[in-house]
């Protein structure tokens, strides 16, 4: 399976899927869609509803990869529930990040 995410000179681009209302805030591994696409699997607590999980999802992220929520934004999927953020930061210690939280969840 790839990785759903790009490296840049500044830093990383993750293709998500995010589960509103999903009881709590956790990142649930890589999955791969119908199509072929990887993502990374988010669920938050927090409803769909005037960007409520999508304020959740980048602060989830923020927490879980160690960067301040002002390094993430949202590229796209603003109302659906695939996305694509950036990540701003040393893109080797983000992609290092992000294989040891998706490897920790994929085998629970």
């Amino acid at each position: 399976m790839t990785e759903p995410w790009r490296i840049s000179t500044t830093g990383i681009s993750i293709a998500l899927r995010v589960t509103p209302r999903g009881g709590r805030d956790a990142i649930d591994g890589i999955e791969q869609l119908s199509d072929g696409r990887s993502v990374l699997k988010l669920r938050v607590r927090a409803v769909a509803d005037g960007g409520e999980a999508n304020r959740a999802v980048l602060a989830l992220l923020a927490k879980s990869l160690g960067v301040p929520k002002a390094s993430i934004s949202l590229l796209s999927g603003a109302t659906s529930r695939l996305k694509q953020v950036a990540v701003e930061g040393d893109p080797a210690r983000l992609a290092e990040a992000l294989r040891e939280l998706a490897s920790v969840k994929s085998k629970d």
